[in-house]
Order: structure tokens, then C-alpha cells, then sequence
């Protein structure tokens, strides 16, 4: 707009003083401009943009093909036009996905021509993932102006995290009967007796009391304890002061296994599971960004004061950073939910796990245990496991990524929770550790007993 207005006053001051070279010279300099600047918008209106990818949930591992047809609607063609579709930069420099081809290209497009742009993604590992929109920039050969486009809405593909098979589930075999009083029976214990009954019609053969009945004449039943296994609530340390850079991705993801694997063993016996997390679901933080644009860029889009109050509500639950939370439940899509929800699972520097379990014990059921995902103990998240375990919660642990080899971390951290009574501590730090976790690969030693009693 400035070198409009200091052309159009050179022109008339080449006027007035009759300089008749210098007038054409501007009228031709005017003229470029305004042809280049009607080009420069005419192309960039005449672009379109259509994109075909498949969205459906992928394991890792998976592959998607992005094709997006670019057309040229107007009666000129356009002579250069740049286009980067997005992708997380994040994610490739943590090697979460690789490209195989060109997202970003220059093309020439005939009028009413079309051009493709074409490549594949490949999916390392689980997330939730944002593929677009495109960016187009294109302008006059001159380079006096430049316009810029964006294309097609965003897609989002979710990977699946990785389900490792765990042999034997033992979490809750140690607690002993009667420390929690079960709401419900749900199930009997065929290894623990309690007593014979009267035979009742429809009783198994192996159920039958052969000693009783020889005994007494009349046909008699056992009768079985409840078992101590009754599900379990696992809690996942998220915060990402616990995930130093050095580590990651590696012991992010070593958590999330974990946790699915954990959580999968739980549903193949047909117990109640469930999940929480001081994390932050990656739905939620796409939702705040684009709020947060928004409010940056058109801050009066705001059709009705209803529409702002809720709009400023949601944010303000966003910023709160709400929990991620699966109800512990039993049921058939039980598992696809946990599972879908620690694919979105992301870091958070916002609440730390000793909070975030003061804020969970009152919601949490005492029947199920409590299998707490940490990547470091500090002192405050110990003595808040150590006061759910005296409210009557079975508390496991398993400790992701600290070394085995008897280095101060893991001594640290397994005496801090012995000393608050917390006996069942478990260690992964590959991915065979997960599958070997049912044969308790960690049983405190005499050392972490003693240092406990240092601690306490």
C-alpha cells in the first residue's frame, strides 16, 4: 500500500512538472502493480483443495496414505504455487512417525488443471495424530505480492499403544481375605474352603464334599471363600518432571504398555478395571489451542454472551487440567475405552501424582487394587500411597525405566515405599519385563528392608 501511494505521488509530481518519460515510466509501474496484485488474489481464490486419507485407528506400526488433489477452478493458470501440508514436527523428531515422500512442493497448475500431492505416513508408536491442513503461498513473478491459503480441515489418526501378553496376574493374590470387605461376591475361590452345605440341585460333581457325604449319608457341597481378586484401578504417573528428554520417548511409552498390558491381563479374567492419569488427554489440548487461536484472532466472533460465558468456561476447565479418568467397571468395550484413552494420553507439567491421588482416593473402589505406573517416587507421592494403603487400599507399584542394577534411584524409591508398608513393588524396564511381571520380578531384599528402617 505504501509503494501504491509513492508511485501515484511520483506520477503526479511527473505530471506537474511535465516530465513526460518519468509519467510512462510510472503508469507502467502502475500498471504491473495492479495487474500483479489482481493475479496474485484471482490465483489464490482459484485454489482448491480436496484430501483423502484414512482415519481409522491403527496399530503400531500401521501406515496411511495422504493424497491431497489440488484444482485450479479460474481461467489462468497458475504459474507457481507452494504447498506444505502439516505434520507435527514434534513427532518426527521423537521418531514417533516417519514421511516417505514430499509433503511440501512447488507446482504449476493449468487453469482448470489439477496437481496431486502425494505421500505416506508411517506410525512408530501410539498417539493421537494431527495431519494438516495444507498451507498454500503463491503470488505474482515479479514478487511485489503474496497470498496465502489454508486447505482442507485437519484429520486426526489415532495409533493404538502396544498390548503385550502378561502370563500370570497375581497383583491382588497376596492381600489376605477380609482386609477389604467386598461389596459383592463375584467370585469363589475353589482353592480356599469354608465349609460344607446341604447338596443343592444343580451343584457340579467337583463341588461335592465326598468325606462329608460318606460321612453323613446325604449328599453335601463345599462351600468357598470369595476370592481376593476383585480387579484393579491403575494409576499413572504422567507429570513430565518423571520423563526427563534423555529418556524419551522410550520410557513414556514403556508406562503406557505397561499400563495396557496390565489393564488387559485384568479384562481376560473378567474383573473390573479401570484407569486415571495426572496427565492430559490429547483431544483436550487441540480443543484449548483452538480456542486459544480464537480468542487471538477474532476475540468479537462471539455471536451471544451465552456463547462466550461457555466458551470461557471450557477453557477454564481446560487450564484446570482435568484428570484422565476410566471408571473401574467390568464389561465387553471396557478395555477398547482404556485403550483408546491411553492412545491419547499426553504429558503434563500441571498436577503432581501426590496431588492428583488426594484428589482420586474418594473416588476410587475399595474393592479393586490399586496398581500406582511410576516412573520416579518422590517423598510426597509415597506418603500419599502410604495414606491410601491405611485407608484399606491393596497398593502395588511398578517403577518404569530405573535402573536394575542396585543404583541409588531404585534403592531410593523402593525404600521409600516399604517404609510406608508398601510390599508388592514391581520393575520394568523392557518390554520382557512387562510380559514376566505376573511372576513377581521383584521381591524386596534384606538391603531394601534395612534402608526402609533408615527412612522411616
Amino acid at each position: 500500500m505504501r509503494l501504491f501511494i509513492v508511485i501515484v505521488v511520483l506520477l503526479g509530481l511527473a505530471l506537474a512538472l511535465q516530465a513526460g518519460l518519468v509519467a510512462f515510466a510510472g503508469y507502467v509501474l502502475l500498471g504491473v502493480m495492479l495487474l500483479s496484485r489482481y493475479l496474485a488474489r484471482t490465483w489464490i481464490v482459484d485454489l482448491t483443495a480436496e484430501r483423502i486419507c484414512k482415519t481409522e485407528p491403527l496399530e503400531p506400526g500401521g501406515t496411511v496414505e495422504v493424497i491431497v488433489k489440488i484444482r485450479n477452478a479460474g481461467r489462468f493458470p497458475v504459474p507457481w504455487v507452494l504447498v506444505e501440508d502439516r505434520i507435527a514436527e514434534q513427532a518426527i523428531v521423537q521418531r514417533r512417525l516417519s514421511l516417505k515422500g514430499s509433503r511440501l512442493r512447488v507446482l504449476f497448475i493449468r487453469a482448470n488443471g489439477e496437481k496431486t500431492v502425494k505421500y505416506k505416513l508411517i506410525f512408530a508408536l501410539r498417539g493421537y495424530y494431527q495431519v494438516g491442513p495444507m498451507f498454500a503461498e503463491t503470488g505474482d513473478v515479479f514478487g511485489l505480492h503474496r497470498r496465502h491459503k489454508v486447505f482442507t480441515e485437519p484429520v486426526f489418526v489415532l495409533v493404538y499403544p502396544k498390548v503385550l501378553s502378561i502370563t500370570t496376574f497375581d497383583f491382588a493374590s497376596t492381600r489376605p481375605i477380609g482386609e477389604i470387605r467386598l461389596a459383592n461376591m463375584l467370585f469363589e475361590d475353589p482353592t480356599r474352603t469354608a465349609g460344607v452345605r446341604p447338596y443343592q440341585m444343580g451343584d457340579p460333581l467337583q463341588r461335592i464334599n465326598w468325606r462329608a457325604t460318606a460321612r453323613t449319608g446325604v449328599l453335601h457341597s463345599r462351600i468357598y471363600e470369595p476370592t481376593s481378586l476383585a480387579g484393579a484401578t491403575i494409576l499413572i504417573d504422567f507429570h513430565a518432571d518423571g520423563y526427563p528428554k534423555k529418556g524419551e520417548p522410550i520410557r513414556s511409552e514403556l508406562a503406557i504398555t505397561t499400563a495396557v498390558s496390565v489393564a488387559n491381563a485384568v479384562i481376560l479374567l473378567n474383573q473390573q478395571i479401570g484407569i486415571a492419569s495426572n496427565g492430559r488427554d490429547a483431544t483436550d489440548r487441540i480443543r484449548e489451542e483452538s480456542l486459544k487461536s480464537k480468542d487471538e484472532t477474532a476475540p468479537e466472533s462471539y455471536t451471544t454472551r451465552y456463547e462466550a460465558r461457555s466458551q470461557f468456561e471450557e477453557k477454564l476447565q481446560n487450564d484446570r487440567l482435568r484428570p484422565v479418568i476410566v471408571e473401574t467397571r467390568r464389561g465387553y468395550d471396557q478395555f477398547h475405552k482404556i485403550r483408546e484413552t491411553l492412545a491419547r494420553l499426553e504429558q503434563t507439567d500441571g498436577r503432581t501424582f501426590a496431588d492428583f491421588l488426594i484428589e482420586m482416593s474418594p473416588r476410587l473402589p475399595r474393592d479393586a487394587t490399586i496398581i500406582a505406573v511410576l516412573p520416579r517416587v518422590t517423598i510426597e507421592t509415597s506418603v500419599a500411597l502410604g495414606q491410601m494403603r491405611r485407608q484399606g487400599f491393596a497398593i502395588s507399584a511398578i517403577l518404569i525405566g530405573l535402573a536394575d542394577d542396585g543404583s541409588d534411584t531404585r534403592v531410593v524409591a523402593h525404600g521409600r515405599l516399604i517404609a510406608e508398608g508398601i510390599r508388592d513393588v514391581r520393575y520394568v524396564n523392557s518390554e520382557q519385563d512387562i510380559m514376566a511381571l505376573g511372576d513377581r520380578n521383584a521381591i524386596p531384599t534384606p538391603a531394601d528392608y534395612a534402608f526402609a528402617a533408615v527412612l522411616a
